[in-house]
């Protein structure tokens, strides 16, 4: 963002327009959606207040993602491919953990 900035310089030239960064300590965050949840294990949140407004960033890897993580083009495929219906690509692909070429191989067999 900025070159050659150095972080004291950085936080003090935040503070100067009204911002503060506070670096929280997670040890999980689970975002829960309408059909399933996102599950990240050992994140770095960052909280930003700017104005009394906080707004917070996580950062990581995903480490699971519930039934509704599948995205439907995946289910569509695998639906196609095996000659069945999507109820049943869709469990397939969850026992697969996402992978289609495995998910189309135990439909097919």
């Amino acid at each position: 963002m900025f070159p050659k900035m150095n972080p004291r310089q950085m936080k003090k030239m935040m503070r100067q327009m009204g911002m503060e960064l506070k670096e929280l300590p997670v040890k999980e965050v689970v975002i829960r959606l309408e059909d399933g949840e996102i599950t990240i294990r050992d994140p770095a949140v960052n909280v930003i207040e700017v104005q009394g407004q906080k707004t917070y960033q996580i950062s990581g890897g995903v480490e699971s993602t519930g039934g509704g993580g599948l995205p439907e083009e995946d289910i569509e495929v695998v639906a196609a491919q095996a000659g069945v219906s999507k109820e049943k690509a869709k469990e397939a692909l969850e026992k697969a953990d996402g992978d289609l070429a495995a998910a189309i191989l135990s439909l097919t067999q």
